[in-house]
């Protein structure tokens, strides 16, 4: 597993580096934070977070809500609003790109917690609702609800999915397990086939994690799984081995 990263863009250098602090004593992992519109498409290009906090009034010719409109088209992040004051034509723009919340500076710890919490599990409904293939998949993660927290589990971190009845069992290459309620076939909407191969009608391997195999069974992160026969030829094409 990974944390979740954060990008902040603020070009308030001593405000940007609180809250810098604030979020990785809260366990979220944090780059460098941006100070403007450029700097900022630079920053989400080259560290790609899972969410970013955003002053509305940045200095230069884009502000804060430029750039919301730019994350939104052609990143499809969740982002947080941040300002110390804004009059209601600000805050009208603001409104029309659809934030994951709006914080007023200055705020506390614990609501700056709540916001980005509610922002990641809202932005994963929405696009689930909107794109059933996207269901709680946010850059190269996949986020699983486990009661009111959601887990961030990187794609590399998977070993295999099991068919586990009416759950999909996700099991990580540290051994920890997660049940999601929903069909495999469904749930691989989500993965990259071209990593995530499936060798029978209850496993699906992360081909990464391939130790080894033969004609009845694969070793995967130590572990051995069989192999369907209906998928032992596909899989030792894909593998090279034909």
């Amino acid at each position: 597993m990974g944390s979740i990263k954060i990008g902040i863009v603020e070009d308030e250098l001593i405000i940007a580096e609180n809250i810098l602090d604030v979020l990785e004593s809260l366990g979220y992992e944090v780059p460098e934070p941006a100070c403007n519109f450029d700097d900022a498409i630079k920053m989400i290009e080259n560290e790609k977070p899972d969410i970013l906090l955003l002053d509305i009034n940045l200095k230069g010719a884009k502000d804060g809500i430029d750039l919301a409109a730019i994350i939104k088209e052609e990143y499809n992040i969740p982002f947080i609003f941040l300002t110390a004051n804004a009059d209601s034509f600000t805050v009208n723009r603001a409104k029309v790109t659809n934030p994951g919340a709006y914080l007023s500076k200055p705020f506390q710890k614990e609501d700056l917690f709540a916001a980005i919490e509610v922002a990641i599990s809202n932005h994963s409904q929405k696009t689930y609702n909107t794109n059933f293939k996207a269901k709680l998949r946010i850059g190269n993660a996949i986020f699983i609800k486990d009661n009111n927290f959601f887990h961030k589990i990187l794609f590399d971190n998977i070993a295999y999915l099991e068919n586990d009845h009416i759950y999909v069992k996700v099991v990580t290459i540290d051994k920890k397990k997660f049940l999601v309620r929903t069909s495999m076939n469904t749930y691989l909407e989500n993965f990259d086939p071209s990593v995530f191969f499936r060798i029978s009608r209850g496993y699906v391997i992360n081909l990464k994690h391939l130790d080894g195999l033969s004609l009845s069974h694969v070793i995967i992160n130590k572990e051995q799984i069989p192999i369907g026969k209906v998928y032992r030829e596909e899989l030792l094409s894909k593998v090279k081995l034909t």
